[in-house]
């Protein structure tokens, strides 16, 4: 005779862990899943063929992150010292976007640094969490560049630059700096630091416990001292605070970007630039290539990284 549904050794029997694994999903208990969505690196463009984190390389592997069955979160893998405020902006906006489309809890993990753009997409996430010794913050803004004027003179070159307006040489590295250039920089340095200012107070709301001049100042603290200033949510690392929160049975679905076969070939990585900083086969311009990896390595070590 046939077995009802409704009885209750067979409902034991249904809840069996080796029947569990054995069954398809629909019939067995599905396990849940977090999606592993790696930021590391420098934000933005660093050079002709070394491009860091950027919307265009993230948009799709931010929308797989959010298509798994039966995902229960997803979880932000976060190493970055910062970069373009406009690419961090974007990055972020989309992770929000498919979380509110999606219905799906967004958690950062920070492991050496999430500082400046790093802590913007940190930010990202409905919970942070980091290491009592990840470095946090740095919520301000700064440009930085070169004054070439000593150095032509000196090669005795002459450089000739016909503008309609001179409005549209400022900053020029070549010609000297104008006192009125700096303050239009620093007008556009502000208005960039109050959306910064803006995103993280409506992110972070009543969490944050320190004053603003505190808080805004650029500075960055280690995780104990971010936690206590409401930067942060709590001290741990991904796969222990996801399993507390998701149980044991918790399957972590890492996201990878694609990559085609020439990409393959070249050690270009996912987001576009090259993979552990190999020139690869192409040829390109190693002055300018130097020259970036020299920015890069300047991000990192202004934490000591």
């Amino acid at each position: 005779m046939r077995r009802a549904l409704s009885d209750p050794t067979y409902a034991d029997m249904m809840k069996s862990p080796l029947l569990s694994r054995i069954l398809p999903g629909r019939m067995g208990t599905p396990k849940p899943v977090v999606a592993v969505l790696s930021l590391s690196g420098v934000i933005g463009q660093i050079g002709p063929m070394r491009r860091g984190l950027s919307l265009s390389g993230l948009a799709d592997p931010i929308e797989r992150a959010f298509k798994p069955r039966h995902l229960s979160a997803v979880a932000l893998a976060i190493n970055s010292p910062g970069g373009s405020a406009a690419q961090s902006a974007l990055i972020h906006k989309r992770i929000r976007a498919h979380a509110a489309e999606k219905g799906v809890p967004v958690f950062a993990f920070v492991e050496d640094v999430a500082a400046s753009g790093g802590y913007m997409l940190a930010c990202a996430g409905d919970e942070i969490f980091a290491d009592e010794s990840s470095l946090i913050g740095s919520i301000g803004v700064v440009s930085s560049g070169f004054g070439f004027t000593g150095l032509i003179e000196r090669l005795g070159v002459e450089r000739r630059v016909h503008a309609t307006d001179p409005r549209k040489t400022r900053l020029d590295p070549f010609l000297d700096e104008r006192p009125e250039d700096v303050e239009f920089l620093r007008g556009i340095q502000e208005e960039a630091h109050k959306a910064f200012r803006d995103l993280v107070a409506a992110r972070r709301g009543t969490r944050l416990d320190a004053p603003e001049d505190e808080l805004y100042s650029g500075d960055v603290w280690i995780g104990t001292r971010a936690l206590a200033m409401g930067l942060i949510d709590g001290i741990g690392d991904l796969r222990s605070v996801m399993r507390a929160r998701f149980g044991d049975q918790v399957r972590f679905q890492k996201v990878e970007g694609e990559r085609g076969w020439l990409r393959r070939r070249l050690g270009i990585g996912a987001s576009g630039g090259l993979a552990g900083g190999s020139l690869g086969a192409l040829g390109q311009d190693w002055a300018g290539t130097l020259i970036a990896a020299a920015e890069e390595r300047l991000y990192w070590s202004r934490f000591g990284l």
